[in-house]
C-alpha cells in the first residue's frame, strides 16, 4: 500500500514536457564542430537523429549542412554500433577527406553502453591510412540541453588540440552560441583593438556562406587547427557566458561550479587567464567588455566604439518613453536570457517572466544579479516548456514577446506583439544575421523592439496616426 501510495504521489507531481524550450545536445555539438575548419559532425546512433539536426539547422542557417550518422538499425541497438561506426567513419573520410571528425553520442548510443572511444581506438588500429583527427564528445539529449552539447563539443576540441607554449600576443574568444554576424562583430572589434584573436568556435563563414559557384561538400571557414593548437599560449580567454554547461550534462552535478568549459581548460591546465563577461548585450555589459579589452591592450577604445555608444545613448533617451514601464516575456537559451535581460532592465523593461528550457538550478541568481532595476519584481523560471510560457501569458497580459521563432504561436494566438531574437528562426528570412553583441547589436535590438511596440499601437489605435 505505501509503494502505491508513494507512486501516486509521483505521478500527481510529474507535469511532462509539451513543446520545450530547449533542443537536444547532439545538435548544440554539431554547430560546434561546424565552427572548426576541415570538420564533419558525426551523430554516433539513428539516422533520424541527423536527420532532424540537419534540417533544424538549414532552417535556421538557409545553408547546405551535412551531418553524418552512425545509422543504428536494429541490429545495431541490441548488439552495439560498432561495426556501424567504423563504417561511418570510412565513409566520411572517403567522401569528404575531412581534417576532423566531429563524434557526438546520442541517447541511444549512451543508454546502450556503446565505449566511442574504444570504438575509435580498433578502428585505427585497423586502418593506419586514415588521415585525420578525431574529437568524440559525450552529448546523450536526456542529460543537458542542445547549449551543453555545444560547449561539451568546444571542449572536446580544446582539450585536444590546445598546446602550452610562451606567451604570444593574441587572446581567445569563447562567445558562446551566438548569431553568425555577433562573431564577425567580435572579430571586428578586436581587429580595431589592434590584438589577434582567436574565436572559439568561429562558424561566421561555414554556416553563413557567399554565393557558390559549385557545391562545396566542407564549406570554407572555421577556426583553424593551428589557432587551436595556439589557444595554450594565449594572453588571455574572454568566456561570454556566466552558467555554461553548469547543468546536468555527463553527470555534472547541479549548483557546483565545474571546469567543464574549453576556456576553464585552458586555465586550469596552461594558465591562460580566464575572463568571464556576461554576453555583451546593452550598455552596461558591453561597456565591461571593452574595458577588459583596454586592460588587456593598454589601448583606449577606439573613437567608432565611442560614436557607437554615444549614438545609442542618445536612442535610449529618445525612446524611453516608448519602452518604460512596458511588461515583456524574454525566453531562449539561460546565457543568452541572461544578458537580454540585462539590456532589457537598462532601458526601463519590467520583466514580466524570464524562462528557459535549461535547468542550471542558478538562472535565478544570474538573472537578478544583472538587472538592479527589477530585481524584485522579475519572475524567473527554469525547466519551462511553452505550454507553461503561454499559460504564463494568459496571466500575466505582457506588452511584448522577446524569443526565437517557437514561440510564434503564443504571439499569434494571444495577440502580443513579438521581437524574434536568438536561435532558432525559422520563419524568416535573416536570422542567423541577427546582431545582438556590441553597441551596434544594442543598437539595432533597441531599434527593433521600440519599433515593434509603436507598430503594435499604431495597428490597435482606433482612429491611427502618423506621427509619433
Amino acid at each position: 500500500m505505501f509503494e502505491l501510495n508513494t507512486i501516486k504521489k509521483q505521478t500527481e507531481s510529474y507535469k511532462p514536457t509539451q513543446n520545450a524550450c530547449k533542443l537536444c545536445s547532439p545538435l548544440g555539438a554539431s554547430i560546434a564542430y561546424k565552427g572548426f575548419q576541415g570538420c564533419v559532425p558525426l551523430i554516433h546512433g539513428s539516422q533520424g537523429c541527423a536527420t532532424y539536426i540537419r534540417r533544424y539547422l538549414i532552417s535556421h542557417y538557409k545553408e547546405p549542412i551535412d551531418i553524418a550518422s552512425s545509422n543504428f538499425t536494429e541490429d545495431a541497438t541490441i548488439f552495439g554500433g560498432d561495426e556501424n561506426f567504423k563504417t561511418a567513419v570510412l565513409n566520411i573520410f572517403n567522401s569528404y577527406n575531412p581534417q576532423i571528425i566531429g563524434i557526438a553520442s546520442t541517447c541511444l548510443s549512451e543508454t546502450i553502453g556503446d565505449d566511442v572511444n574504444l570504438f575509435l581506438h580498433h578502428f585505427l588500429a585497423e586502418n593506419k591510412e586514415i588521415d585525420c583527427d578525431f574529437v568524440v564528445a559525450s552529448t546523450p539529449s536526456y542529460q543537458g540541453t542542445h547549449i551543453d552539447g555545444f560547449h561539451e563539443a568546444v571542449s572536446a576540441v580544446v582539450k585536444k588540440f590546445a598546446k602550452q607554449g610562451y606567451t604570444q600576443n593574441h587572446i581567445n574568444l569563447f562567445p558562446g552560441f551566438v548569431s553568425t554576424e555577433d562573431l564577425r562583430t567580435l572579430k571586428e572589434i578586436t581587429s580595431d583593438f589592434g590584438i589577434d584573436s582567436i574565436l572559439l568556435p568561429d562558424y561566421s563563414e561555414s554556416l553563413d556562406n557567399p554565393v557558390w559557384n559549385t557545391y562545396h561538400r566542407i564549406p570554407a571557414g572555421g577556426t583553424k587547427q593551428a589557432d587551436i593548437e595556439k589557444s595554450g599560449s594565449a594572453r588571455a580567454s574572454i568566456e561570454f557566458g556566466t552558467i555554461l554547461n553548469r547543468g546536468s550534462l555527463s553527470g555534472r552535478v547541479k549548483n557546483q561550479s565545474l571546469s567543464g568549459t574549453g576556456a576553464q581548460y585552458l586555465m586550469n591546465k596552461m594558465d591562460v587567464p580566464l575572463i568571464s563577461l556576461p554576453m555583451p548585450i546593452g550598455i552596461m555589459q558591453t561597456d565591461a567588455f571593452f574595458e577588459e579589452l583596454e586592460k588587456i591592450t593598454g589601448k583606449k577604445s577606439p573613437e567608432k566604439y565611442e560614436k557607437q555608444r554615444g549614438r545609442l545613448v542618445d536612442a535610449y533617451v529618445d525612446a524611453h518613453k516608448y519602452v518604460f514601464g512596458k511588461k515583456a516575456v524574454l525566453y531562449g537559451e539561460e546565457d543568452f536570457v541572461v544578458g537580454m535581460a540585462a539590456f532589457l532592465d537598462e532601458i526601463g523593461i519590467e520583466l514580466a517572466l524570464v524562462a528557459s528550457g535549461g535547468e542550471s538550478g542558478i538562472l535565478e541568481t544570474e538573472v537578478k544579479k544583472y538587472c538592479p532595476e527589477n530585481r524584485d519584481k522579475v519572475v524567473v523560471r527554469e525547466g519551462f516548456d511553452f505550454e507553461n510560457i503561454k499559460e504564463w501569458c494568459k496571466e500575466s497580459s505582457p506588452d511584448i514577446l522577446i524569443g526565437h521563432s517557437k514561440g510564434y504561436y503564443i504571439a499569434r494566438e494571444l495577440n502580443i506583439p513579438m521581437v524574434r531574437v536568438g536561435f532558432p528562426i525559422h520563419d524568416r528570412i535573416g536570422g542567423q544575421r541577427i546582431k545582438h553583441l556590441g553597441y551596434s547589436g544594442t543598437q539595432e535590438l533597441f531599434d527593433t523592439i521600440v519599433n515593434t511596440l509603436i507598430e503594435y499601437k499604431q495597428n490597435t489605435s482606433p482612429v491611427g496616426y502618423k506621427y509619433m
